[in-house]
């Protein structure tokens, strides 16, 4: 069947009723100005925030604002700000309409504009999703300031950024509020407080009272949208959207719960407000985040394409279980009602929906950003416990694979990583031998702690590994492992 209807306030009565927004657009005046209207914002925090006004009430609508290209804001408006989320996996897809947007901006297009909002007092939350170049800071916290920021922080320039329209609203801003970040950045809460800090102190200021920094965890997998969600998009909800988002069915978000000039009821949504984040936070990074990388290198060596693909390997399934239950689940204190064998479950669940479409290439990029906070920290702290974490040393020996170049099949693997050059340097450099490559890039110390590169017994296991990768291949070696 053709879908004909264009998604806007006058197709709402048409659509059927599960496919309608909880909320319509205007009905709800602004409470939350969102700088990021990129995919994962509108499939979660707006998602989230639209179910807690339905369930609980409250003036939080949602001014989402685009940083640099307007394509997205030009597209809600025509759409009278609707836009749809299509769920994809465990079943037949389903779309329903948001309708949470109260307002759309564009900071490139009106950096004035977008500041006199964020100073408004009706606005009581700033959350933020604009990846973590858009803060500024680099590896020790430090505000990147060069000249245009400067000029940006002291007024000689028109506010752009992101440090810059936080810290120049702050100046002239009375009424409490939070600032919310809602990147996939460790604490992200105290690492924006810094930045708005530094950012002040430039513009000849200190944070004032009433403003608040909580941390957050998010979590859902919302992978591109295609020409075939598009039509899928349509089908499902009766109308044609121009920018529809879509998602996993499993969301989850996790919120510090300090907010002075109030909030959304979103623990009516499912959120879960806490007073303390970084057990969920670590939870997700060792027992779901380290399980993505060990799929993505095992997998990309044995040929698999994409990351479902890859848990389908004779083995896998046992070798991730005792990983997360023997090396993982004994450095994690979980969060009450929680266990990490549980956690872990859920996760080769999500992983296995083919629907999200990640490819193992795709998230083996940047190993040496994200193998320190995903798998060295269980290393040391199993080491510390005078243990040999036998399975976490397989995953860290399938990325000392990886990085080498190619696959069990001699296919190429590209090195998509910051320390791509350094990396290919010292393995060239070295005899073309299990403990040569293991030597090689246990020496890179921008990645591996002393304590860990001088780790003797580490360093056997790691030989032990890379060698049996070497000799069997990282599908035969999964399927030993998993036995």
């Amino acid at each position: 069947m053709t879908v004909t209807t264009t998604l806007g306030a006058a197709a709402l009565p048409g659509l059927a009723p599960e496919c309608r927004p909880a909320v319509r657009p205007g009905d709800v005046r602004p409470g939350i100005l969102h700088l990021g209207l990129g995919a994962f914002h509108r499939a979660h925090q707006a998602v989230y925030t639209e179910a807690a006004v339905a369930a609980s009430g409250g003036d939080w609508g949602i001014v989402g604002v685009a940083p640099r290209s307007r394509e997205i804001v030009d597209k809600l408006r025509a759409q009278d700000r609707l836009y749809s989320v299509l769920t994809v996996g465990g079943g037949p897809d389903h779309a329903r309409a948001v309708g949470i947007m109260a307002g759309l901006g564009h900071v490139a297009g009106d950096p004035y504009g977008i500041l006199a909002a964020i100073t408004d007092p009706a606005i009581r939350i700033v959350s933020l999703t604009v990846t973590e170049k858009a803060y500024r800071l680099g590896p020790d916290g430090k505000l990147l300031l060069d000249d245009a920021l400067r000029a940006e922080l002291t007024g000689a320039s028109p506010p752009v950024s992101v440090p810059a329209l936080l810290a120049r609203a702050l100046l002239v801003r009375e009424a409490p509020l939070t600032v919310l970040c809602c990147d996939n950045l460790q604490g992200n809460g105290p690492r924006i407080r810094g930045m708005v800090e530094q950012a002040l102190e430039v513009a000849g200021a200190r944070l004032p009272a009433g403003v608040e920094f909580p941390a957050t965890m998010v979590d859902r997998i919302v992978p591109a949208t295609s020409a075939d969600h598009l039509r899928r998009a349509a089908a499902a909800l009766g109308a044609q959207d121009s920018v529809p988002v879509v998602a996993e069915p499993f969301h989850q978000w996790v919120i510090e719960d300090r907010f002075p000039g109030g909030r959304p009821d979103w623990g009516a949504a499912g959120a879960i407000m806490t007073g303390e984040v970084g057990s969920w936070e670590l939870l997700k990074l060792r027992a779901l985040n380290s399980v993505h990388s060990a799929c993505a290198y095992l997998g990309a060596l044995a040929g698999r394409e994409m990351i479902a693909e890859a848990l389908e390997l004779p083995g896998m399934g046992g070798f991730l279980r005792r990983f997360l239950a023997e090396d993982i689940a004994p450095t994690i204190d979980p969060p009450a009602g929680v266990t990490v064998r549980g956690y872990g479950e859920t996760a080769l669940e999500r992983f296995a929906n083919r629907e999200l479409g990640h490819r193992t290439h795709q998230v083996a990029m940047d190993g040496t950003q994200k193998l320190p906070h995903r798998l060295l920290g269980t290393i040391a702290d199993r080491r510390r416990a005078g243990a040999v974490p036998v399975w976490a040393a397989l995953v860290l020996a399938g990325w000392m694979r990886f990085v080498r170049g190619y696959a069990d099949d001699g296919s190429a693997l590209p090195l998509d990583d910051p320390l791509a050059a350094r990396i290919g340097a010292v393995v060239a450099a070295a005899p073309d031998t299990a403990q040569g490559l293991v030597d090689a890039l246990l020496g890179l110390t921008e990645v591996f702690p002393a304590a860990l590169a001088g780790d003797a017994e580490l360093r056997a296991e790691l030989i032990r590994w890379v060698a049996e990768l070497d000799r069997h291949g990282a599908a035969a070696t999964i399927a030993a492992a998993g036995r």
